[in-house]
């Protein structure tokens, strides 16, 4: 086992804790990569086709390697109504990305989730955890611009 994947010592060895593993490394590498795919596999001893096919049925793992600035655009009810859809519009025609992306450069990555809970600023986005609230295209454009010169 490469050192790399060490923590994964602490699961244990049986099969049933896959997902436990899935876990540990994406929240060590913030994805799931093709080398963990090979590591986690023969770790626990199981084919890597049955690895991938928990990946892809779960969609908690991510398979693509986040940006450092990792953009969330609320599409909850209330952000939805107020224009969340031309929000991620503006934000994909601005990076080259779509939702579940990330740019050629590993500066931003793009998911849509069901909820922020900032109703009240709606529509939203966070970057990084940070939110921004009732966003339009000129402020939304900015605060990209703002981390783009980071």
């Amino acid at each position: 086992m490469d050192q790399k994947y060490s923590f994964l010592e602490k699961i244990g060895r049986e099969p049933s804790n896959l997902i436990k593993g899935l876990q540990a490394i994406q929240g060590a590498e913030g994805y799931v990569s093709d080398e963990s795919i090979t590591a986690v596999a023969e770790y626990f001893g199981i084919p890597e086709v049955e690895v991938e096919g928990v990946l892809s049925f779960y969609a908690q793992f991510k398979r693509v390697k986040p940006g450092r600035f990792k953009i969330a655009v609320c599409d909850g009810t209330a952000c939805h109504i107020k224009g969340s859809v031309q929000i991620q519009e503006w934000i994909s025609s601005a990076l080259g990305i779509k939702s579940g992306e990330t740019d050629k450069n590993g500066t931003f990555s793009l998911e849509t989730v069901a909820c922020l809970g900032c109703c009240s600023l709606a529509p939203v986005m966070s970057i990084n955890g940070r939110v921004y609230g009732k966003l339009d295209r000129k402020n939304t454009i900015k605060i990209l611009k703002e981390y783009e010169a980071k």
